[in-house]
Order: structure tokens, then C-alpha cells, then sequence
């Protein structure tokens, strides 16, 4: 693909990252492409996506130097401009970034040379019941230890009227958003709706839904299943619910998940990705669906996706399962399985034509 910009967003405190960055920009210097530092925690207060995105030139590559957080900063700009992210890895236990700090130079030049295809991620957006406001009292508390805060998402200008539920939010969440107590000593009270029917009322720390690729981080944590970012699904999960029912419950894509807050309820936050961006009060609602657009990541080979689990998570086998015996074998995701487990590899796919010739006979 042709690159004409490129926007840099690198972690400072990560060993390794100024010295990535300027591989990355004598890159650039040597392709004739414009490459501008976007960073998200200058001047007094966060920019917009939209902001920090005019202010790096509409980049057609996002390029991230740090770990599984940088890169998240990366996509809400790549989502906005529609732009492709190239992940960095400098982190310690994360799932997003996948390209060593010593291959960013042949990593460029695949992508310039279009020896790559673009994973898709689903991204996550919102419609509420009003435009969410963070109170100017919480901005203090929420600056300690955090940086500055994001800006409340703006209204989708091409959504407000016509016969559309509610008001469209005009932000995007790669991992997960997230309803959450304000007080420690009050929990939440909410409707969950799936498909627009009550599922079930919650009191509840906070009630997540998450992407695929977000299945590993709160959610995970919050006791919710793993799943392949390669699956289509949404996956609501309720954290330290007061209830017998403690699941999580994964819907399809076109199933959105609505929570509303119950009268009797404490405030409620929401964060996106991590970043609160608002609060609610009782009697207000919001629903979480999969956004229209995605996100196309720089992928250069195979994804092995539950090899990082294991290496991530620190699997290890259990002792019993192997007390009489050896290991079961690991092999790479590269090369093909062990004569006795090939039955397990997927069907090559049937070229249209050839199915279709096979139903005229």
C-alpha cells in the first residue's frame, strides 16, 4: 500500500521504545513519508481522537511502541481515521501487540510493499440515553495516578434525529465498555437487556461487555471465557454480582446488550478501554453494540493466538494429567500438526466455481 503518513504513538517508559522510535523514523525519512509524534498526554488536558488525529496529519499507518495500553491509544486513532495499526511489542503479558522491536523495520516494509493481510477486529460502540457528562467534582480524583482525563464522547451529528433508539455516541472501543460503581460502598443496580428483552436485573461492582480481542482483559479477570478474536460475538460479564447467576453470556453481533440503571441504584461510570469518558444516574440507560466500522491491523504471519495464552497466562500442565506419562508435544503455528492429530485441521475451502459445478452434476 502506498504510505504517505505515519502517526508514532510510543510508551516513554518503556525500555527499548526511544530506540524502535527512531528506527521508525529513519524509516520514514528514507521512504520520503511524513511521520509525526502523536502525543496524547501533551498540553493540559486530552485531546479528542478526532483532535489528536488533525493535529498527526489524517496518518494512513498508526504505529504503536509499547505495550497492550499503547496500542489501545493507537487504535482509537486508527478506528477514527480509518487507518491501518502497526503494534510494537514492548510489554510484559499483553495480547494486542505481536511485532518484536527488532523486526519494525521489515514490518514497514511489508506493509509498504503490501506482503500482508489486514486482520479485522470488531470495535464496539454506544448509544445512551443522553450525551454522557463527567462531573467537574470527580475530574481531581480521576487525574490522580491516571494523566489527563479523555474528553466525553461527542453525539454522532448524522444520528440524532430520524427513528433511531436513543443518541448515538461517536466513540469506539477495541476491548471493552464497561459500567461501573462510583461508591465503594454501593453497588449498582441494572437491567440487562439482550435484543431489546430483559435478561435479568443485576446489583453488581460493574457490568462489562467486550470484544473478542477484550475477552483477555477485564473480562478475563472478571472470570469471563477466552475467546478467539477471530470469533463475531459480544461478551457481557457481570463483576462481584450479588445473584446465584455469576455467567457471562456471549451474544452474536447483531444481539446488542442494553443496561439500564435501576432506580434504587448508586452512579454509575463508564469507561471505555479503560478511560472513564462519563457518568450515569438512575433511570439512565445505554446499549452496546458492534460498531459498523473495524479495525485492520498489520498482520505479518500466522496468529497464534493460544500459544500467547499459554506463554501469557503461564499454563503449565496439570501434574496428574501427566503423572504416568510425558508431556503432550507442542509444535508451531507455522508448520503442520503430528500425523495423528492432521484429522483436527480445518477443511480447505471449495472455490465457488468448483461448488458450483458440483451442484449442476
Amino acid at each position: 500500500m502506498t504510505i504517505e503518513r505515519v502517526g508514532l504513538v510510543v510508551h516513554g517508559g518503556r525500555e527499548g521504545a526511544a530506540e524502535a522510535a527512531r528506527e521508525v523514523r529513519q524509516w520514514c525519512a528514507a521512504n520520503a513519508v511524513v511521520c509525526t509524534d502523536i502525543d496524547v498526554w501533551s498540553g493540559p488536558g486530552r485531546r479528542s481522537a478526532r483532535e489528536e488525529v488533525d493535529a498527526a496529519g489524517d496518518p494512513d499507518l498508526v504505529v504503536t511502541l509499547g505495550g497492550d495500553g499503547t496500542f489501545l491509544r493507537g487504535a482509537r486513532l486508527a478506528a477514527e481515521n480509518d487507518a491501518l495499526i502497526l503494534g510494537v511489542d514492548l510489554g510484559r503479558v499483553g495480547f494486542l501487540t505481536e511485532v518484536p522491536a527488532p523486526a519494525v523495520r521489515s514490518a514497514l516494509d511489508a506493509v509498504r510493499d503490501d506482503r500482508l493481510e489486514p486482520e479485522s477486529r470488531m470495535l464496539l460502540t454506544m448509544r445512551a440515553s443522553r450525551p454522557l457528562e463527567v462531573p467537574p467534582e470527580m475530574e481531581v480524583l480521576l487525574r490522580y495516578g491516571r494523566g489527563p482525563l479523555l474528553p466525553p464522547p461527542r453525539v454522532r451529528t448524522d444520528c440524532e434525529s430520524g427513528d433511531e433508539w436513543g443518541i448515538a455516541l461517536n466513540v469506539t472501543a477495541l476491548n471493552d465498555v464497561v459500567l461501573e460503581k462510583l461508591s465503594r460502598d454501593r453497588q449498582i443496580s441494572v437491567g440487562v437487556y439482550v435484543s431489546g428483552r430483559l435478561l435479568a436485573s443485576y446489583s453488581a461492582d460493574a457490568l462489562l461487555v467486550a470484544t473478542p480481542t477484550g475477552s483477555t482483559a477485564y473480562s478475563f479477570a472478571a472470570g469471563g471465557p477466552v475467546v478467539s478474536p477471530r470469533a463475531e460475538a459480544l461478551v457481557f460479564t457481570a463483576v462481584a454480582p450479588h445473584m446465584t447467576f455469576d455467567r457471562s453470556v456471549v451474544t452474536a453481533p447483531d444481539e446488542p446488550v442494553g443496561l439500564r440503571i435501576l432506580e434504587r441504584s448508586g452512579r454509575a461510570a463508564v469507561s471505555l478501554d479503560g478511560q472513564v469518558r462519563g457518568v450515569l444516574d438512575p433511570g439512565d440507560w445505554l446499549g452496546v453494540y458492534a460498531a459498523p466500522r473495524r479495525l485492520r491491523a498489520v498482520r505479518l504471519g500466522p496468529m497464534d493466538f493460544y500459544g500467547r495464552l499459554r506463554e501469557r497466562m503461564r499454563l503449565t500442565d496439570a501434574p496428574a494429567a501427566v503423572a504416568d506419562g510425558t508431556p503432550a508435544p507442542l509444535w508451531p503455528v507455522s508448520t503442520p500438526p503430528p500425523g495423528d492429530l492432521a484429522h483436527l485441521a480445518m477443511p480447505v475451502p471449495v472455490a465457488e466455481g468448483t461448488r458450483e459445478r458440483g451442484r449442476a452434476r
